[in-house]
């Protein structure tokens, strides 16, 4: 079997973690966590990033002892249960569905802001539009490259620093009093909220065939990643705290300096650019995880079909696209975003749930990172709004009953089996079709 050349040394690793981080997380969720934790956001930002470092080297163990694509998925098999096992991979579908549908709806909010329109509706088609092009695109083969990675990155993090040297000028102290003006339900919420926008980090862990001295690199760039990030990340919370009033949702950071038109430009172009290479890069991972459900017998086969030239789940896609569009239609970005929050959370516990199952050679960090991991992820996604995570309940209810059919319908009829997924490109790894020339496609995540 052809391996890839490690190639990708710890500078190159954290610049591929930031761009599968800075994306819709922190041009829309900051502003939604700022709106229900006041001034404590910058505490619930912090708190998320410590859960985001104990999920990611569990993340990072995981890929070592079990290197295939799949992430969740497939440990969830390994380690624990078949339910198990669906479930964190149904989740993804789900967590990363609701992601997607609110960087549309972001980048409808920051185009509108910018061209100063007003509507529902107006936002939903624009959020629909966004998400129809793309589909369209990547059913003609598109797909990203580690160039345009580099671009997106760098024009985010100019946007966003752009906007707190400028915002931090105008920021005043007293609009940081009361602190916990949200008080403990408020940061927690804020907390959860926040977590989303780091779990881009995953993308580090699933190149570990490319990563030089991987046993070393990849717990060391996750780490410079998301610590990074967490800063980049405080430093925008705090300039929005500091600004005080005046947030649009969906467009929290162009509202915030709307003083000055040259900034206010730049972060709407920096985020309208970022909002829609994640919408790309979701489009086709989750395509690429209905597929490998669809090959393991866990979905219909029939998405586990591909165009002529092996290069396209064309049902997969079409299908990403139609759901996509459906969280769409919510028009909501407070909505979509917490329910992707309890979803992501969710498949993170069983991250860390399988992480607790490593034999103990096979372990690289103390079991309590996974014990704190497991119980962090178990206790922010219940602080969401009840009824998004009573939905959530619900889903995962439906996924499990969906999953015993399958199963028993396979077991019915023995001459068909399920395609093993290990050897799939799924969840964690959006990676197309063929292994040897998709590997270039760089994910970016929230």
């Amino acid at each position: 079997m052809t391996q890839l050349k490690r190639t990708v040394g710890v500078g190159g690793a954290v610049l591929l973690g930031l761009g599968s981080i800075v994306g819709t997380g922190i041009f829309v969720s900051i502003g939604l966590a700022a709106e229900v934790a006041g001034p404590s956001v910058l505490l619930a930002v912090l708190i998320a990033a410590g859960v985001a470092t104990a999920n990611g080297l569990n993340s990072a163990q995981l890929a070592a002892a079990h290197p295939v694509s799949g992430g969740t998925y497939e440990y969830g098999y390994k380690y624990l249960s078949a339910p198990l096992g669906f479930t964190a991979g149904w989740m993804f579908l789900v967590a990363k569905s609701a992601s997607a549908a609110t960087a549309a709806l972001g980048f409808a909010g920051y185009l509108m802001n910018g061209l100063g329109l007003q509507g529902h509706w107006l936002r939903v088609a624009i959020g629909l539009g966004a998400v129809a092009l793309l589909t369209a695109l990547v059913l003609s083969g598109l797909r990203r490259s580690n160039w345009l990675n580099a671009v997106l990155v760098l024009l985010g993090c100019g946007a966003l620093l752009a906007f707190i040297v400028v915002g931090a000028g105008r920021a005043s102290t007293a609009n940081f009093r009361p602190f916990f003006e949200g008080g403990a339900p408020g940061l927690l919420e804020a907390a959860a909220l926040a977590f989303v926008a780091y779990t881009g980090y995953g993308r580090i862990a699933t190149m570990g065939e490319e990563i030089s001295e991987p046993a070393k690199n990849i717990p060391r760039a996750m780490i410079l990643t998301l610590v990074a990030s967490a800063l980049l990340y405080a430093g925008v919370a705090a300039v929005l705290v500091g600004l005080g009033g005046g947030i649009v949702a969906g467009a929290p950071l162009v509202s915030a300096v709307s003083f000055s038109a040259p900034v206010k430009w730049i972060v709407a172009q920096g985020a309208m650019v970022a909002m829609l290479g994640v919408l790309l890069n979701l489009v086709l991972g989750l395509s690429r995880v209905w597929l490998a459900m669809g090959r393991r017998g866990d979905m219909p086969r029939v998405l586990a079909r591909v165009n002529a030239s092996g290069t396209t789940p064309v049902p997969a896609v079409i299908l990403t696209g139609l759901v996509i569009a459906g969280l769409v239609l919510i028009g909501d970005v407070k909505k979509t975003w917490s329910f992707s929050a309890f979803t992501v959370l969710v498949y993170y516990a069983i991250t860390n749930a399988s992480a607790l199952r490593l034999p103990p050679g096979q372990r690289r960090f103390p079991r309590w990172i996974a014990v704190v991991g497991l119980a962090s992820c178990l206790f922010l996604a219940f602080w969401v709004e009840w009824q998004i995570w009573a939905i959530g309940l619900g889903v995962i209810a439906f996924g499990l009953l969906w999953h015993a059919v399958a199963r028993a319908r396979i077991r019915r009829a023995p001459g068909e089996q399920p395609v093993d997924s290990a050897a799939a490109k799924t969840a964690n790894d959006p990676e197309p079709l063929s292994a040897a020339k998709d590997r270039e496609e760089t994910a970016s995540s929230d």
